[in-house]
């Protein structure tokens, strides 16, 4: 992907995780981490009882990162194949005996409407992540 494109677009997942960390990650991790404390103040619990204790505690992060790992990689994976699709229509026209002037805006033009196209779906991703991460049992 062309830099300038690049960077456009790792700027906007960039707000849109560090809003989600804000908002949602940050809350649940001190929540973890509250639980956890609870759990080891535990002196009656064996080792073992301690430990699930914990392990319980770690769940819903572990949840919560999981599916925003998982809705990344998606939309990583739908990014990939547009610019994939430019790629080939570059090759194409190359093929066909076009200047490689004619084929790198081709490519350019082709990739920002990737962009643009993906940055548009980062609202409805966000609200959908929003809404599992606040579904998820603490």
């Amino acid at each position: 992907m062309a830099d300038a494109h690049h960077r456009r677009m790792q700027a906007v997942v960039e707000d849109m995780v560090q809003s989600l960390e804000r908002d949602h990650i940050r809350k649940m991790q001190g929540r973890m981490f509250r639980c956890s404390a609870d759990c080891c103040d535990r002196s009656t619990d064996s080792m073992a009882e301690v430990h699930r204790c914990i392990e319980r505690c770690h769940t819903p992060l572990a949840k919560a990162q999981g599916l925003v790992t998982s809705e990344l990689e998606k939309f990583q994976d739908r990014l990939t194949r547009c610019t994939m699709h430019c790629n080939d229509k570059a090759k194409d026209l190359f093929d066909s005996g076009a200047k490689e002037p004619a084929v790198r805006s081709l490519m350019d033009r082709c990739v920002g409407s990737c962009v643009d196209d993906h940055i548009n779906l980062i609202p409805s991703m966000t609200r959908r992540l929003k809404e599992n991460l606040n579904s998820i049992e603490q």
